[in-house]
């Protein structure tokens, strides 16, 4: 694989600091040593070291040449609520959460291109080094954006990437539009009235409500969408009763809605409320709804993407645009939202998936990484 000579020099360096963030994981929000190593090293190199937005994110700014365009690029810092079962002598320290997603080795790439560009200044114009903390679940892309990241730091294009196992190191993969979904997050309380379980004619079965319910969400995507395009529904939660002789007096229903569409996802919450509240007035219950939009769809922009794959192919040696948009989801599109940008793919390997707790970030990668966001500013920022 074509990486950056500089780059391959330090790269026991960079495996180090990875294993350091690996065996030190944080939760969302709560990454204050991870944000205090990585300001410690941007400062180091003498990038400008801005701290503070979304708690605990980092924004380094490196300026060459004359320009005045500016990029973003962007690393995600947080860990899991996982223990880790990876046996590796640089395993989390820290009970019951690890970094189970490789946030260590994307926060690791972006340091080791912030590293290279700062030593080189191979470009013309400014690098906005955005390490964003709680990606997992919690909105620290969103928390840093109303913290006044763009209108501090505008940028022209923001860039993302995150590893994949299953796909082969020296492989990235990225496609123009959808990429993931949005995704939704749902609690049902559904109020019948017990009764004992021998005499149930005496009570509303918020059982048979839940029940009946968990079926007729799935109308939403049969039968409110087209065929063709990518909806999931998912009851993962049903909380009912705590003996076997009584019904019981409400049920709890949770779970998840995911998209491809902006639209579909806009309309979701009304078709999902028309459901809930038809199928209860049907027996009788009454339900109380908490529907969530979490993250909205991310989408790659064409001008973007195309810089991204190109950039991918000069350090790679398998560039896959043929991809297929993932049902997961990430909060990297609050800031493409805002910003056009791209989020690509890259090959970690045959390890275990992302969020298993043997699952673990293949340092082989590290420097392909960092040598992509290098080779990326400096064609994207191109001295004239």
């Amino acid at each position: 694989m074509p990486i950056v000579n500089r780059i391959a020099e330090f790269a026991p360096e960079m495996t180090e600091w990875r294993r350091d963030l690996h065996a030190h994981p944080e939760l969302g929000f709560q990454e204050t040593r991870t944000s205090d190593v990585v300001a410690a090293k941007l400062a180091e190199w003498g990038i400008e070291v801005h701290r503070g937005l979304g708690g605990t994110g980092v924004v380094g700014v490196l300026r060459a040449g004359s320009g005045d365009r500016a990029i973003g690029l962007r690393a995600d810092m947080d860990a899991l609520p996982i223990d880790e079962r990876t046996g590796k002598p640089y395993a989390s320290t820290n009970a019951g959460v690890m970094h189970a997603c490789g946030h260590d080795g994307h926060t690791t790439m972006l340091l080791g291109a912030a590293k290279y560009l700062a030593e080189t200044r191979n470009f013309d114009g400014v690098v906005r080094f955005i390490f964003q903390p709680a990606e997992e679940g919690v909105g620290g892309a969103k928390k840093m954006v109303e913290d006044g990241l763009f209108e501090q730091f505008p940028c022209e294009r923001v860039y993302g990437m995150h590893n994949m196992p299953g796909i082969p190191v020296g492989t990235f993969a990225v496609m123009e539009g959808p990429v993931m979904a949005a995704g939704d997050t749902f609690e049902i309380r559904i109020q019948g009235r017990g009764s004992h379980a021998a005499m149930p004619h005496q009570g509303i079965d918020p059982v048979i409500v839940a029940s009946n319910l968990v079926i007729a969400l799935q109308t939403i995507p049969s039968r409110n969408v087209p065929a063709q395009d990518a909806l999931v529904v998912s009851v993962t939660e049903f909380h009912a009763g705590e003996t076997f002789n009584v019904v019981p007096d409400s049920v709890v229903l949770r779970g998840t809605c995911r998209t491809l569409d902006p639209d579909i996802h806009a309309s979701l919450p009304d078709r999902f409320r028309r459901i809930v509240d038809g199928v209860c007035a049907a027996y009788g219950a009454s339900a109380e709804i908490d529907y969530r939009q979490v993250f909205p769809v991310t989408v790659n922009a064409a001008g973007p993407t195309a810089v991204a794959a190109e950039a991918a192919g000069a350090v790679a040696s398998t560039v896959r645009t043929d991809c297929r948009p993932l049902m997961g989801s990430e909060d990297f599109a609050y800031m493409m939202n805002l910003v056009p940008g791209a989020y690509i793919w890259a090959g970690n390997g045959d390890s275990a998936p992302v969020h298993h707790p043997e699952y673990d970030f293949n340092d082989e990668l590290l420097a392909q990484g960092a040598s992509y966001w290098s080779t990326l500013v400096e064609r994207e920022l191109k001295r004239a």
